[in-house]
């Protein structure tokens, strides 16, 4: 009998070891996952590099945080799109129009005017012309965006 008291004494002892380890790994998670301040960044990359051997310091990108300001002021930059910019359907509308190519409403829909315009607009641009606008075509058509309604270059092009 004691051998089996023994035994559950051991195993609720192992328990209870188990069961408080996993519960610091989690706080040690939590504690992880939160943001840290340009002044933690600072102190950390101070520690590491105190204690390195002697080699060639690695170009930091990231700008230390001016002495006295507050580290609740720092804010980073968000991270521009990744790949070329899509541009919105009245952007697309308004850069046809003012090309001489569309001369429907500016709605923000692409209905078959807009689809005819955007045809139209590479066929005379030399495009594929697909009815899509895609990097290549937003690259020649916005330069049309910001001037003023012309005629199109080909009289063949303009359909009602």
């Amino acid at each position: 009998m004691t051998l089996r008291k023994f035994l559950c004494f051991f195993l609720v002892i192992v328990a209870a070891v188990y069961l408080n380890g996993c519960g610091k790994k989690q706080e040690a998670s939590q504690e992880l996952q939160e943001p840290l301040s340009m002044e933690a960044l600072s102190n950390i990359n101070a520690t590491t590099t105190q204690g390195a051997p002697e080699s060639k310091p690695a170009e930091s990108k990231v700008q230390p945080a001016q002495q006295g300001a507050p580290a609740t002021e720092a804010k980073l930059e968000p991270l521009p799109p990744a790949g070329p910019y899509k541009p919105t359907v009245k952007e697309i509308q308004t850069a046809l129009k003012n090309a001489g190519y569309y001369a429907g409403l500016i709605d923000g829909k692409v209905g078959p005017m807009t689809k005819k315009a955007i045809e139209a607009f590479q066929k005379a641009n030399g495009i594929k012309a697909d009815g899509k606008v895609g990097p290549r075509t937003w690259a020649v058509l916005s330069s049309h965006l910001s001037t003023t309604p012309s005629k199109p270059t080909t009289t063949a092009t303009k359909k009602r």
